[in-house]
């Protein structure tokens, strides 16, 4: 039988996908396909953090080496093997995830600040080989990817075309979050995160739950690099640079630490006012950034969706 709690839940699932998805079927129309389809992939970048952070507790320095390690595989292959992007997206996620099991076996038992120096220092190994290898074009960036035909029958150097596949992939990923929030796996994860001696107590395997939430997270971001390196047919080092993981932690922390959406509204406000600022202030946006930064951490803490979740809790009550 199902209880109303359960309903209400599915209720509000239901509704959110389908706003997600009205909403990207009609922003291409309103906004410039390119900016969306950045947005879209430093989303799902946001989110896949979000599933580490806010979820397990895990502070990572270093997520811009799945980002930008499954950009260059994905490019490698579509550009110089000729694969399909079906099966460069496939590879890249691959990628991310070996390449997380890889960070996590060997940080995943330190905690806090040595944890996150851990995978800062191997994120700048991964930057250094980017920088030396042959195949990656060094400083120049692999330039050149072609986006290809998904499946052989849609051509993705149509705008229109490589935006929904973009969504379409965001939307799974997404999902793919939700569900495992969702389920008992995730209860797990966020009983390790408020109290990891508890979780130890009850005979959960901690270091096993935290390595995998690692390496699903880091799949995921390695799906969201390697369709960024489709849309813009290209991966550079500033893909693997320790600034984008910088980006990741200011996005996830301004649009609520811990929250479905906050991530998704963190990746909006960045994109959107480096949009519309490069232009006008130039490298200063680094500064409005860091600014933002300070302002929020010092003002609301939960971020812009948490502290709207608050405020309707307590009018709620």
């Amino acid at each position: 039988m199902t209880t109303p709690t359960h309903s209400h839940s599915s209720r509000q699932t239901v509704l959110l996908f389908a706003g997600l998805i009205l909403v990207g079927l009609i922003a291409p129309f309103l906004v410039y396909p390119t900016l969306l389809m950045k947005l879209l992939c430093f989303a799902l970048f946001a989110c896949a953090f979000n599933l580490m952070l806010g979820f397990s507790g895990l502070l990572s320095f270093g997520h811009a080496a799945f980002f930008g390690g499954s950009a260059y595989i994905t490019g490698y292959l579509c550009r110089d093997l000729g694969a399909t992007p079906e099966i460069g997206l496939l590879a890249g996620t691959l990628f991310g995830g070996l390449l997380g099991a890889v960070f996590g076996l060997v940080a995943i038992r330190r905690a806090g600040i040595y944890f996150a120096m851990i995978t800062l220092g191997l994120a700048q190994i991964v930057y250094f080989l980017a920088l030396q290898m042959g195949f990656t074009g060094g400083e120049d960036g692999m330039q050149g990817i072609p986006r290809g035909q998904l499946f052989g029958l849609i051509d993705l150097s149509d705008n229109l075309a490589m935006y929904y596949f973009v969504l379409a992939v965001f939307l799974l990923g997404f999902a793919l979050i939700h569900r495992t929030i969702h389920s008992p796996f995730g209860q797990i994860l966020k009983a390790i995160r408020d109290n990891e001696a508890r979780a130890t107590s009850l005979g959960y395997d901690v270091a096993r739950f935290k390595l995998i939430a690692f390496v699903l997270s880091a799949a995921l971001t390695g799906l969201a690099g390697s369709t960024k390196s489709l849309v813009f047919q290209l991966a550079s080092l500033g893909d693997v640079h320790w600034h984008t993981s910088g980006q990741v932690v200011l996005m996830t922390l301004l649009g609520g630490l811990g929250t479905l959406l906050g991530p998704v509204v963190g990746a909006m406000t960045i994109i959107g006012l480096e949009n519309q600022l490069a232009d006008k202030v130039g490298s200063w946006v680094t500064v409005i950034m860091g600014g933002m930064f300070v302002v929020c951490v010092l003002a609301f803490r939960r971020g812009i969706v948490g502290e709207i979740k608050a405020m309707l809790q307590g009018k709620g009550r």
